[in-house]
């Protein structure tokens, strides 16, 4: 592709590359390296002028430094002369408590969505799906497993959890019927993976036969990887928005789906000025 150039920040190396192969394209030259003093310098080795550029980094890790890496790229790349630059986070720091709403940006955005690769993912891995009862963990992701079960035409269902406090649950309570069927819990992320573990015991003394997890983005932070080895999980799904391959060492129910033919196509169509909608609902080959 002409006049397009894709970088990648220090975050998720591993994803950048996948992106860029599956462009046909090579990952542009930087450096990023720290000053004494813990700042972050970031060289850019090749020429921008006029370009499309587009930069890969994701808000894991050590979120703070990542994300004024990616800040000082895009200021390199405009100060060079690029003629656009676009930021491609695959999981978007600071967007918890339901902070993530598009009124914050003074800039076109597009806010891409697992659920096709995810549809996808039910079909091609869990060969009772046609019996199985989508559930969401909380209310608040009610809208989204009620999407999941109409594109499956199954049955969904929710649990509905009072807190005490952020990162604690008190008591949960089950709406909906997961008797004798494989329930699957879907969820936009998981941290501690308190929420998730309480809800899988729930599903399985209300009956189901397997439980399977499919989370968005695994941050797995804390007690997670004990907690999910101790559940009663069959699989516990994630995409690879966040780098997996260390957490997948300790525990062997983590399963990725690779979202980075979303990414690569997204980056394709806003290069050539189409419409990314299409990806709303299918996933690219």
């Amino acid at each position: 592709m002409p006049n397009i150039k894709i970088f990648s920040g220090s975050s998720h190396q591993d994803l950048s590359q996948k992106i860029a192969d599956r462009l046909g394209l090579e990952l542009g030259k930087v450096v990023t390296k720290k000053f004494s003093n813990q700042e972050t310098c970031v060289e850019i080795g090749e020429s921008v002028r006029g370009e499309d550029v587009y930069i890969v980094q994701s808000g894991c890790g050590e979120i703070n430094d990542n994300l004024m890496e990616l800040l000082i790229m895009i200021n390199a790349c405009k100060i060079a002369s690029a003629s656009r630059v676009t930021a491609v986070i695959p999981c978007f720091p600071y967007a918890r408590q339901d902070k993530k709403d598009k009124g914050f940006f003074d800039i076109p955005v597009d806010n891409l969505y697992a659920e096709p690769a995810v549809l996808k993912w039910i079909k091609e891995n869990i060969p009772e799906w046609k019996n199985c009862t989508i559930v969401s963990p909380d209310a608040g992701g009610a809208k989204r497993v009620t999407s999941i079960a109409d594109r499956l035409n199954v049955d969904f269902a929710l649990i509905h959890k009072e807190r005490k406090k952020a990162n604690e649950v008190d008591r949960m309570v089950l709406v909906g019927d997961v008797r004798d069927r494989v329930a699957i819990l879907v969820d936009d992320m998981a941290d501690t993976c308190g929420t998730v573990c309480h809800a899988v015991d729930k599903l399985i003394s209300a009956g189901a036969v397997k439980v399977y997890a499919i989370l968005t983005h695994g941050i797995f932070s804390g007690p997670a990887i004990s907690r999910i080895n101790n559940a009663c999980f069959e699989a516990v799904v994630v995409t690879n928005t966040i780098p997996q391959e260390e957490k997948m060492k300790h525990c062997p129910k983590i399963q990725v789906i690779d979202i980075s033919m979303i990414l690569a196509e997204a980056i394709r169509r806003t290069h050539n000025g189409e419409s990314v909608s299409y990806l709303f609902s299918h996933v690219p080959l």
